[in-house]
């Protein structure tokens, strides 16, 4: 007998989807266009551009627990409208000021740290709206369907934008971004309204203890996170430099630095589009662990750059980044819907969202100092070491054994 098709995802999961696409297009067109007006329009060296980073992504430190424990209490489609139409207000606001000739360096960063904000509420809303919407049996097509549509947005916003900037300027760049958003937030306004809930009410520091404590003690969990922190300490330590590095050290056009930022998507769009091959080729807990061995090997052909200054090593370095951990991506979250109590998932991934993303500023304020020290080249060697240790984390934990999705607990 033919195989039966797979059932079609929900209609309300598809608007998510739509919507999540037009977002995160929005966001990496305004990632890439930032450092690239700090450099060509304010001057700004590799410290100036980490610094940036750091104000672009220390919400997620500062703001995800508060967000998480709003998402248990809140309408999660409530607030996604509103965190993107935050994150809409401060893109028009940076295209304003550009146009007006007024932009500085301390503008672009809070601006910047204000669509964070927006950000951080919408990531760490929409994993715990997505189990209401969809069966448990299609989460991993649900999550893959969604890593799709981010890793489209890594290919083609960074490249747009880096495009946009070296052709018309930056106005146009955020302009773009800014009408993006929007139309995000129109989709997500059209879901279904939410079913009312009668929720108890809860002492919020018991709520942030139980979820520390569910992460904690668990086996699987547990690693996952200390291995996601290592590595976007890493990421954002060679974040925080490349557009700079690539600019004064390599030679590159913006355009040229749009187009390495730009195959990382495309190496994303590669793992999500293997990822079915893949999972009917290893067991889960391999496909888990494909992620850090490739960020590693990333990070060490982005080393050779010092020896061999080319955007080819600059592309292929950004491709391993995109295509390996883009698995870990989709198996790690399918992983934590399917072991976690819908009840507490909006606290689990906001104190996993704290520490992960939380880790981002961390990394951006590394390589500031780095940089600042020691010069660009430093930064590449310590986010090389970071990457080696994320990768010795999870080798290390039961998560390599895992032979399938494991049951709730």
């Amino acid at each position: 007998m033919p195989a039966s098709r797979p059932a079609p995802l929900p209609a309300s999961f598809k608007r998510i989807g739509w919507s999540n696409l037009l977002a995160q297009f929005s966001e990496q067109i305004a990632l890439a266009a930032a450092p690239l007006a700090a450099v060509l329009l304010l001057a700004a060296g590799p410290a100036e551009t980490g610094w940036l980073q750091t104000a672009q992504t220390l919400p997620f430190l500062l703001l995800s627990i508060p967000a998480g424990l709003a998402v248990d209490r809140a309408s999660r489609r409530g607030l996604m409208v509103g965190s993107e139409a935050l994150r809409a207000l401060s893109l028009m606001a940076i295209m304003l000021l550009i146009g007006a000739g007024l932009l500085d360096l301390v503008s672009l960063a809070i601006l910047g740290f204000l669509g964070a904000i927006g950000t951080v509420v919408y990531s760490v809303a929409a994993p715990a709206l997505v189990p209401t919407l969809v069966p448990r049996a299609q989460l991993g097509a649900a999550n893959r369907w969604l890593e799709l549509a981010r890793s489209a947005a890594y290919a083609g916003g960074p490249a747009l934008g880096g495009a946009l900037v070296g052709w018309t300027g930056a106005p146009a760049a955020y302009a773009l971004a800014t009408a993006l958003s929007i139309l995000a937030v129109l989709l997500l306004a059209g879901l279904p309204k939410e079913r009312a809930e009668e929720r108890p009410r809860r002492d919020l520091l018991h709520d942030l203890k139980e979820g520390a404590q569910f992460i904690g003690g668990h086996e699987l969990l547990l690693p996952i996170l200390i291995t996601a922190v290592f590595f976007n300490t890493a990421w954002f330590v060679l974040q925080a430099i490349y557009v700079a590095y690539a600019v004064h050290d390599l030679g590159l056009t913006p355009t040229d630095v749009g187009l390495t930022l730009g195959i990382y998507g495309a190496g994303m769009i590669a793992g999500a589009w293997v990822a079915p091959v893949l999972a009917r080729r290893f067991s889960f807990g391999t496909m888990i662990v494909i992620g850090p061995l490739t960020g590693f090997t990333a990070s060490l052909v982005m080393v050779l750059t010092l020896w061999f200054p080319t955007v080819l090593l600059a592309g292929l370095s950004f491709f391993l980044f995109g295509a390996g951990p883009i698995l870990w991506s989709i198996t790690t979250m399918t992983l934590r819907q399917a072991v976690t109590p819908n009840a507490m998932l909006g606290r689990v991934s906001a104190l996993i969202m704290t520490a992960t993303f939380g880790a981002r500023p961390i990394g951006a304020a590394i390589g500031a100092v780095v940089a600042a020290h020691y010069g660009a080249p430093a930064c590449l060697a310590v986010a090389a070491a970071g990457f080696l240790i994320q990768l010795l984390v999870i080798s290390a934990s039961s998560v390599p054994r895992l032979r399938e999705l494991p049951e709730p607990a």
